[in-house]
């Protein structure tokens, strides 16, 4: 009787273990490729003859793969560009080549620079008008005038920059805290998840004029410290940009070790000092990675964000260009989106810059 079940148990095992196994055509090979490679000849690992590559020229070659194939991506899509551009025919003329859009750039920075030389003389004669009214006793002719000139295409360059960066921190400062809290309680991210998943495809010209209405019922100061349109602009930019930096850290805080955890409280570490030296360490790279999206994603909100808040900025002028119509807008337009694309490209590789560093002088 007790024979039967351990003969039924040592017939069903080997039919259980193949099932893990390699196929079972493919044993034999491997069984007799140890012979096969016995009966062949050793080979030496290098020949002492063979010429050795020089260090340098390796590097040189490994170097010029690396750059000449994005310049050559370049060439090509400039070339194309410039060739198939005349066939397109818009209201404004044909859409202009990569010449006319470089030109069209030379001529918004000899703007820049002409409008800061009627600035700069605009405060000069400012100056001497002053000095006249002291010397002749006049101190109320004394004025303190702010030139109120028409912002330039850096300007706005500028202005887009700072409302990124003000959106971006806000939705850093906002993102981190409520990702670690949802990372270390499964009860805390199972309520937030839904209001996630449902606010994150929000696109930001829903969440422009309710941004906008709540703003001007707020700021309600004729002077305010900041204009509202850059208020507005960067809370649109917040709200759009969180959730990639939220859910990153969440998942970041979650995937940690439990063993480290567990040491943690085997040492009474504090709830700070577990933070710091445990939770905020191992979570680093999803962080920044979850930071290096936001700061896309609120890149790439800002220009339509600008475009309807009318906040003097990259978007502002794109959609002014575009109202203008002149025989100029299309090709400053496109210079533009040149520009929005290399400063993008150029956050990017700060915030990787930035990873890079946090990370190398990080421990757990």
């Amino acid at each position: 009787m007790s024979t039967a079940p351990s003969q039924q148990i040592k017939k069903e095992t080997p039919e259980m273990a193949t099932a893990f196994a390699p196929n079972a055509a493919d044993q034999p090979e491997a069984s007799t490729a140890p012979a096969a490679s016995a009966a062949e000849p050793a080979h030496p690992a290098s020949d002492p003859r063979e010429p050795r590559t020089n260090p340098l020229i390796a590097k040189v070659g490994e170097w010029s793969r690396n750059l000449l194939a994005p310049l050559a991506g370049i060439a090509i899509f400039l070339a194309l560009w410039a060739a198939l551009a005349p066939t397109v025919q818009t209201s404004l003329g044909a859409l202009p080549g990569p010449i006319a859009v470089a030109e069209q750039g030379v001529a918004l920075f000899d703007e820049w620079q002409a409008a800061n030389e009627l600035e700069a003389q605009f405060y000069a004669d400012q100056e001497t008008r002053n000095a006249a009214a002291v010397a002749a006793g006049n101190a109320a002719g004394v004025t303190d005038f702010t030139y109120s000139g028409p912002p330039t295409f850096l300007d706005q360059i500028v202005t887009s920059l700072k409302t990124v960066a003000l959106g971006f921190l806000l939705a850093t400062l906002a993102a981190v805290p409520i990702g670690l809290v949802c990372g270390l309680s499964p009860v805390v991210n199972a309520a937030i998840n839904p209001l996630v998943q449902i606010m994150k495809p929000v696109s930001p010209l829903a969440w422009l004029p309710i941004v906008t209405m709540v703003i001007s019922a707020v700021v309600t100061s004729a002077d305010p410290m900041l204009a509202k349109s850059f208020i507005i602009s960067a809370l649109v930019v917040m709200l759009c940009s969180l959730w990639p930096t939220l859910i990153n850290t969440a998942v970041g805080t979650a995937s940690i070790d439990k063993d480290l955890l567990n040491v943690g409280r085997v040492l009474k570490l504090g709830w700070f000092a577990k933070l710091t030296k445990l939770v905020l360490p191992s979570s680093l790279p999803y962080i920044f990675t979850g930071m290096r999206l936001s700061l896309g994603v609120g890149w790439m909100v800002l220009i339509a964000a600008e475009m309807l808040s009318q906040n003097p900025g990259l978007g502002k002028f794109v959609w002014d260009e575009f109202q203008n119509g002149s025989s100029q807008s299309l090709a400053r337009i496109m210079f533009a989106v040149v520009v929005i694309g290399f400063i993008g490209f150029g956050l990017d590789r700060l915030m990787m810059a930035l990873e890079a560093l946090v990370s190398r002088n990080r421990g757990v």
